[in-house]
């Protein structure tokens, strides 16, 4: 059959699937988790040598070391996998978690139950275990799963694929819930996200270039986020302490994520007592500063080496680096540094730094972004750290999931009225 032929079937198969999880038990769920987790460590040599498969083709194309690093598999890497399963079934579940049940005059009882999304379609990169990541966290929210890894680690995804038929399939659940698309045809995604008939909602999790691609063609709603321009701003009553350790943790834990931060905000009343200091310690990891006239001057006089001082385009304001770059601005206070954020900010993680519990509120409540931090890192931004166990991605959206998505993520809530024989009069 064509490709669109194939996806139909495979959206077909997902419908169905999706109305067995939906009333699956929590011991049922967390049975295959278990039994696919058992599957993965039985089959760790072909998991292995699937994946030497995938990393020979790679390099025979030519593929960069960064992306061969994200291809590859090892023994301690397909036991985290198995392990994570097991996370994820430890976890709480979500679904049929009745709240907010009020009596109304009529007598009638009004309230929430949370109910899986239906069917979740992933398109992702290289990585390999995030095949089983995303089946794992959306089986245990009670969703059908349609996956679409990239085409570098075929012979990976669907080694891993096998491992969750056969674990679903002894746990009495549909082998179905859970498809790794078998092409690697770009067409496949095309009809991935255009067939709303037979699935609910995308997550997308690779590049800018094809979340844009995702956002832009698709007709089936999407949870995304495209940048993390991330800002942390030090306000003049913040400890000073505590701003170069907090800063430096989060421009160069890690370059490459998306919750780094790539914008740094100082109130006037601190920056010339504190600029320096900061700007001395990123010096000393070699990050270049994008910074505005006023943090140029401040940075030079305290003898920063200037190859690493760069005067600020407005491009910066709104860029993210990935990389040991970070823009650097003075603002006169709160009210600037608010205004600046939702300005450039991409909605992604933004932190203030302040000892001073009003202008903390005031930042809470006035920063339009998915997470807000007062006094700590924006690398917190993430599910692991805010005690969802996993996260199938991150969302800048405003609609149904924001910030890092796990398992309450992936379901949905519907009002449930409970009665006891009342009509509307």
């Amino acid at each position: 059959m064509d490709t669109r032929q194939y996806m139909q079937q495979v959206g077909r198969q997902a419908r169905e699937a999706s109305r067995h999880m939906a009333g699956a038990s929590t011991a049922a769920k967390n049975d295959a988790l278990s039994r696919i987790a058992h599957e993965i460590r039985n089959r760790r040599e072909a998991l292995l040598e699937a994946n030497t498969r995938d990393l020979d083709l790679a390099r025979a194309e030519g593929l960069d070391s960064a992306l061969l690093d994200r291809l590859s598999l090892a023994a301690g890497s397909v036991e985290a996998m198995a392990a994570g399963l097991e996370q994820i079934a430890a976890l709480p579940d979500p679904v049929g978690e009745i709240s907010g049940v009020k009596r109304r005059p009529s007598g009638i009882q009004v309230g929430h139950m949370r109910v899986p999304l239906g069917v979740v379609g992933i398109i992702y990169e290289a990585r390999p275990n995030v095949t089983a990541d995303a089946a794992a966290l959306c089986l245990k929210a009670g969703n059908a799963a349609i996956l679409r890894g990239g085409k570098e680690a075929l012979h990976s995804n669907q080694a891993i694929a096998t491992c969750v038929r056969d674990g679903l399939a002894a746990a009495g659940l549909p082998a179905t819930a859970v498809q790794v698309v078998d092409t690697t045809d770009r067409a496949a995604v095309g009809e991935l996200i255009t067939m709303p008939e037979f699935v609910d909602v995308i997550v997308p999790r690779g590049g800018k270039g094809l979340i844009e691609r995702i956002s832009r063609e698709a007709r089936v709603p999407v949870i995304k986020h495209l940048e993390g321009n991330c800002h942390i701003y030090v306000d003049d009553h913040a400890d000073r302490r505590q701003a170069v350790a907090i800063v430096e943790n989060a421009k160069t834990q890690r370059y490459g994520t998306c919750n780094t931060a790539e914008s740094l905000l100082v109130a006037r009343g601190i920056a010339a007592g504190l600029l320096p200091e900061i700007g001395s310690m990123l010096a000393g990891k070699g990050v270049e500063m994008r910074a505005c006239p006023e943090s140029l001057m401040l940075l030079r006089d305290a003898g920063i080496d200037a190859s690493l001082l760069v005067p600020a385009s407005e491009a910066d304001w709104a860029e993210e680096y990935l990389a040991p770059i970070i823009s650097v601005k003075v603002v006169t206070g709160l009210d600037e540094a608010i205004a600046h954020i939702n300005r450039y900010g991409s909605g992604h993680t933004e932190a203030i730094l302040t000892d001073k519990h009003s202008h903390a509120m005031r930042f809470l409540r006035e920063v339009d972004s998915a997470s807000v931090i007062v006094n700590a890192s924006t690398r917190f931004a993430d599910g692991f750290e805010y005690g969802l166990g996993a996260e199938i991605g991150i969302s800048t959206d405003k609609i149904h999931a924001r910030g890092p998505v796990g398992l309450e993520g992936l379901t949905s809530c519907k009002w449930i009225v409970l009665g006891n024989g009342e009509i509307r009069r």
